[in-house]
């Protein structure tokens, strides 16, 4: 396993009490078409199960764009067979198919040649250039994990198609803003400084992109013993060598990044394979720390703290005009039929300006009045 449009409004269709609780992030009685329902089969508008794995939302011109990983039947699903899908939503209940976003090459020369490994595309809107730009976790066909590259496309519409442009690793020749001086020398073990010329390891991922424009690739590195945090250049085309390591030494994967209330907050899981563990969540006042690791934001039953619900994070959603709304995505894994995965989602609460989540079987959005911003 190893983000100045104007939308339509949408209303719920609630009683004054069911309404209240919803305000308050509790459960849903009395359920109608309108609802989540995390870890169970969710189709898009024609009735087909919706397939976009590992994914990530695009917010433009009042839609939202739900990107994955297009999974197909048996443990063969895990690679990609198909490429990245893309599903639109003006509502966040229901999605209409807008077919593969980006298609594996039949070239065997190719990156991303069929039976290679696209794993968490995020995508961003570049003002700057007008371009729609896809990242990507990539392992080359036949080589397991061990590339540990990203992959760049870019497109001119949210929903594609999108051009591949190539694959590497970030921020080669590089060290890191916190770096010391004990890191900066190779041996067993030293990934950060085996790793300096070639490019920093890069597998889980996620995009995140400031209010200010700046955008940020998050990644697991350093065979998944930290997280990094990369500036990407201007286009949004590559890292431009200023990074941050987050808690080296940490087996941490599957970053999730937002901001709320000008701080920031990232959700992250263990490190077990296709395993669910327990989920852990940090924050700071800058992106670029200091950060500081919080506790495990899930409460509930033991086993639901000690696997997330049975789920990995993938993506924290921001609704665009209620920044004060998030919602936690995560998938949960099955490897020995990728198709059959499902989708976890739920609202995040706060506890004393913390992060935490709680299970609810189906659960509604308070009431929206329109997109506002691309994330």
């Amino acid at each position: 396993m190893s983000a100045p449009p104007s939308g339509g409004a949408f209303f719920l269709r609630l009683g004054a009490a069911v309404l209240a609780a919803l305000l308050v992030g509790a459960p849903c009685p009395a359920l109608a078409e309108d609802a989540f329902k995390p870890g169970e089969i969710w189709n898009d508008t024609a009735g087909v199960p919706i397939n976009a794995h590992g994914g990530g939302m695009l917010v433009h011109d009042g839609t939202y764009y739900w990107f994955g990983e297009h999974k197909t039947e048996g443990s063969a699903g895990n690679r990609a067979q198909v490429g990245v899908h893309v599903y639109s939503s003006k509502d966040l209940y229901r999605w209409k198919d807008e077919g593969i976003a980006l298609k594996v090459s039949d070239d065997p020369a190719s990156d991303i040649v069929r039976d290679s490994i696209i794993e968490r595309p995020k995508v961003l809107f570049n003002r700057l250039t007008g371009k729609f730009v896809m990242w990507f976790h990539l392992e080359l066909k036949g080589k397991g994990y061990r590339a540990a590259r990203n992959g760049v496309a870019v497109a001119d519409r949210p929903q594609g198609p999108y051009r591949f442009l190539g694959s590497s690793r970030p921020d080669m020749g590089a060290w890191p803003m916190n770096v010391r001086e004990e890191d900066q020398i190779q041996g067993p073990d030293k990934h950060l400084a085996n790793d300096f010329a070639l490019g920093q390891q890069s597998r889980d991922m996620t995009l995140f992109q400031d209010d200010d424009g700046k955008a940020y690739l998050i990644y697991s590195s350093e065979e998944n013993q930290s997280l990094h945090i990369s500036q990407l250049s201007d286009d949004y085309l590559k890292t431009i060598g200023r990074y941050l390591r987050l808690f080296p030494g940490t087996p941490l994967e599957a970053p999730a990044l937002f901001k709320r209330q000008g701080h920031y907050y990232l959700f992250a899981s263990g490190v077990t394979g296709w395993k669910p563990n327990a989920a852990y969540s940090a924050e700071a006042n800058s992106i670029w720390g200091p950060w500081q690791m919080l506790d495990n934001p899930v409460r509930g039953a033991a086993e639901d703290v000690s696997t997330t619900f049975g789920a990995q994070s993938t993506y924290a959603l921001p609704l665009p005009d209620m920044p004060d709304r998030i919602i936690f995505m995560a998938d949960r894994w099955k490897p020995q039929n990728a198709i059959d995965g499902r989708y976890v989602w739920l609202p995040v609460e706060w506890e004393h300006d913390k992060p935490v989540l709680r299970w609810q079987s189906a659960w509604r959005l308070p009431v929206q009045s329109s997109i506002k911003r691309e994330r």
